[in-house]
């Protein structure tokens, strides 16, 4: 299905580029005043998330303001995809484009991947993608990081037989740090894929300012293991 989107339709509102750092931190962790954390979610109804009232099997974890999440829907028709993004505004503009254009397969989410998301089934998954996550490069800042055992386990639990994790960072240091966590969990096998074997079609925002400005950036590709 090919179809363009002139977003100019829909006024993109000041969004942080980074969102505070108590959202990185999972809701059982909170204290005090929580007016700009997310709400728990325990389940999902997926008939009023989706048109067919189908579960999702693709997750885009910290999908921003969203191009990615809904020109994926687009290309993958088929298909139902979630998104997670922990600021608030940028899950409100994406859900006015998706309602807005009519798009049936897409949902974004304001939630955060670090609470684990059981509302999804397990072995329900076909793809999860996490792309150019805030680096938080400081030491002290690294239990900022979203990616983590734990975050590992459940995409490992909620990928089916054949799921596949993709990666994307602009920044060695968290490449390596992903990779030192893939590497001590036994959970998948993964190999750095080039242009020619990056089987994903559409491209994120991040990804084309990297073109352009010719920054490289690292693609990772992870398989399950059972």
């Amino acid at each position: 299905m090919t179809r363009s989107i002139n977003y100019t339709k829909y006024p993109l509102p000041r969004i942080r580029h980074h969102a505070k750092s108590g959202l990185y931190f999972p809701l059982k962790q909170q204290k005090g005043n929580r007016f700009y954390y997310h709400p728990e979610i325990k389940n999902i109804n997926w008939n009023e998330a989706f048109s067919d009232g189908k579960p999702p099997s693709l997750l885009d974890i910290g999908c921003g303001i969203g191009k990615f999440l809904v020109e994926t829907a687009i290309a993958e028709s088929g298909k139902n995809i979630l998104g997670f993004e922990v600021r608030k505004g940028a899950v409100e503009w994406t859900e006015g484009v998706i309602a807005g254009e009519g798009i049936p397969n897409a949902k974004a989410v304001w939630y955060s991947a670090v609470n684990g998301f059981p509302f999804i089934e397990s072995g329900s998954l076909e793809k999860v993608f996490y792309f150019f996550p805030d680096p938080w490069l400081k030491k002290k800042h690294y239990k900022r990081r979203a990616f983590s055992l734990e975050l590992l386990k459940e995409i490992h639990r909620t990928l089916n037989s054949k799921g596949k994790l993709y990666l994307m960072t602009d920044v060695p240091e968290v490449d390596e740090f992903q990779q030192g966590i893939i590497n001590g969990s036994g959970l998948f096998n993964f190999r750095y894929s080039g242009e020619s074997e990056w089987d994903i079609s559409v491209r994120s925002n991040h990804e084309l300012f990297c073109i352009e400005k010719e920054i490289p950036f690292i693609r990772m590709v992870c398989e399950k293991i059972m």
